[in-house]
């Protein structure tokens, strides 16, 4: 049984639990992330949280061991244009699906953060809304899943330093908007994302 503040270690005992969660889906650029997790059983640190809670160096601390550790991990991207052809919220889905394919042992149960998810073929699953502050394997998938991604902007940031993404990751802060209205448009732009708020429709 966890302790007060402790993540919990499963959600069902004795069978093999993947934790699921996605990073950038409210992001104006970049693709979205979704990282799968099984963590081995009595797994444990004390750093380990839902990764809008760490900071950035904490998280990056934790990747490493998250990856050495864990008895199978496995990281997806969608890109824009599928965001833009299918929608976010399906992309996200489809992007936990990938990551769950890519696991080199098959989890018996999925653990999503969130409160809707799209069956995966074989394999029931449990939405928990906030499930990366409550589930440690929930938390190692929201850790790496914001690490690769913000590891990607920063590698996109290279060819348009301009929007600022190694500092807001493709978020709409106020200076990638006012950049937005400056330049336009680049091509890992998701062009169904409503950034302008003056423009009408």
């Amino acid at each position: 049984m966890a302790k007060e503040g402790q993540l919990k270690a499963y959600y069902q005992q004795g069978i093999v639990e993947a934790g699921c969660d996605e990073a950038g889906r409210g992001c104006l650029a970049g693709p979205v992330f979704a990282a799968a997790v099984i963590l081995p059983e009595g797994f444990y640190h004390p750093l380990l949280n839902d990764s809008k809670k760490l900071t950035e160096a904490d998280r990056e601390k934790l990747r490493p061991i998250i990856e050495e550790e864990a008895i199978a991990w496995a990281v997806a991207q969608i890109s824009e244009g599928e965001i833009d052809e299918i929608n976010i919220l399906k992309a996200s889905f489809k992007a936990m699906h990938t990551a769950v394919d890519n696991l080199k042992t098959k989890p018996e149960l999925l653990l999503i953060d969130g409160n809707r998810f799209t069956p995966y073929l074989g394999i029931p699953h449990q939405c928990i809304v906030g499930g990366d502050a409550k589930y440690a394997s929930i938390a190692a998938a929201s850790i790496l899943a914001k690490t690769h991604r913000d590891e990607y902007m920063l590698q996109i940031d290279t060819e348009y330093p301009h929007y600022g993404w190694k500092d807001n990751k493709g978020y709409g802060t106020a200076k990638h908007v006012a950049k937005l209205h400056e330049h336009g448009m680049c091509k890992h732009h998701r062009k169904t994302f409503k950034w302008d708020k003056t423009a009408v429709g």
